[in-house]
């Protein structure tokens, strides 16, 4: 589990140094927590905090890939998030957002599983060069759940809601 965080911020970070941009992100993430057994389903809101670092890779003037390294903490469960976003611009301050995340829970219980793959998408609005606001949901596809027997799932969803500020 470390092997893989460290070489994906090692990666993400020798990405970075090509990055035209390198911006700082902060916000509160509304998450959802859905379980479903043996034909029940249930979900737990809670509202918890996120920051991190990206990087703007300009592929064109409409077109840049976006890595972020994000620390998520919602009462007592923490993730490294690692998303990979596509920005598209839609006009002079507005972009699209949408790619995979890669999540890394770092206090699972016995028998839970660490890794959360997910879609992320959004809006970002550019308020000046420096400062951004942004909107992202988060669709966790991986179930969580660790014991299959009981046919359990287990999945993480969140809305970010949040500021950037670029360097």
């Amino acid at each position: 589990m470390k092997k893989i965080i460290l070489t994906t911020v090692l990666l993400i970070s020798i990405m970075s140094l090509y990055a035209q941009n390198f911006g700082m992100r902060a916000g509160a993430d509304f998450a959802t927590a859905k379980a479903e057994f043996d034909g029940f389903s249930i979900s737990e809101n809670e509202t918890g905090v996120y920051i991190g670092l990206f990087a703007r890779l300009n592929i064109s003037e409409s077109f840049k890939i976006r890595p972020e390294t994000n620390y998520i903490n919602i009462n007592d469960l923490d993730q490294i998030q690692i998303p990979i976003l596509a920005e598209i611009g839609l006009s002079d301050k507005f972009n699209a957002l949408a790619g995979p995340s890669f999540g890394f829970l770092l206090d699972t219980e016995e028998g839970s599983k660490s890794f959360n793959f997910g879609l992320d998408f959004g809006l970002s609005y550019d308020i000046t060069k420096k400062f951004l606001v942004e909107a992202r949901y988060s669709l966790g596809l991986s179930n969580l759940a660790g014991d299959d027997f009981f046919d359990a799932s287990l999945k993480l969803h969140g809305l970010f809601v949040g500021v950037g500020y670029m360097f």
